[in-house]
């Protein structure tokens, strides 16, 4: 509830900063200008904060024992310690792709057979409109990796780039093997009903975060 009232009180103040801005002037202009530069300030500090929390969260889970004394997944890849790794998914998380591309990319240098860390840098591609860029990272796993999960997710979003690209047939042809490999995504169900229909949103990415 603390946050939700803090953000309340940010998007009010940028919403009144939209609104008069641009017609606005002289001491009105100036303090609207300041409003901007205080909510640009606490957006960085909050998105440090929070990347910093996360760390620290995927350190104790890295312990492998939970606060109620039952047992935690312990963490089989090694990359996932890496700190790129961390701060790379916590961007992603934040939708903030261009600077998650730049950590994953350092982890991808390291572990270039890491099929979950070549699955988001992928992504974050994708997600910057780079398909060209995404594609043989997302073949590069497929052709080694036997995670259905991973193998879902990505020919989900192999079935985005078809659709986006006005090949459908090859996008349903995607989507179906998405959900064979994993019926339990709802996206690849999602986008061939989309793609059928030939309307409506595409989605891919979103259920990357639930891999780890």
């Amino acid at each position: 509830m603390m946050f939700q009232h803090m953000f309340a009180e940010m998007s009010g103040m940028l919403d009144e900063i939209i609104h008069y801005y641009p017609g606005a002037s002289g001491p009105a202009r100036q303090e609207l200008a300041a409003k901007w530069q205080l909510l640009k300030t606490m957006s960085d500090g909050i998105i440090e904060e929070w990347l910093g929390f996360e760390e620290k969260l995927g350190h104790f889970r890295q312990t492998g024992v939970s606060p109620d004394g039952g047992a935690l997944p312990a963490p089989e890849l090694p990359e996932m310690d890496a700190e790129a790794f961390v701060k790379g998914q916590g961007y992603y998380k934040l939708m903030m792709f261009a600077q998650a591309l730049t950590q994953f990319k350092q982890v991808v240098e390291q572990y270039p057979d890491s099929a979950v860390a070549r699955t988001y840098l992928a992504m974050c591609y994708l997600h910057l409109n780079e398909s060209e860029q995404a594609v043989p990272h997302f073949w590069r796993v497929l052709e080694t990796c036997d995670s259905k999960r991973i193998r879902s997710i990505i020919y989900n979003a192999l079935g985005c780039i078809e659709a986006q690209n006005g090949v459908r047939l090859k996008a349903k042809e995607y989507f179906k093997l998405a959900h064979y490999h994993d019926p339990s995504l709802a996206e690849p169900l999602a986008n061939l009903e989309s793609c059928m229909r030939s309307s409506g949103k595409l989605h891919y990415g979103s259920e990357l975060t639930s891999l780890l």
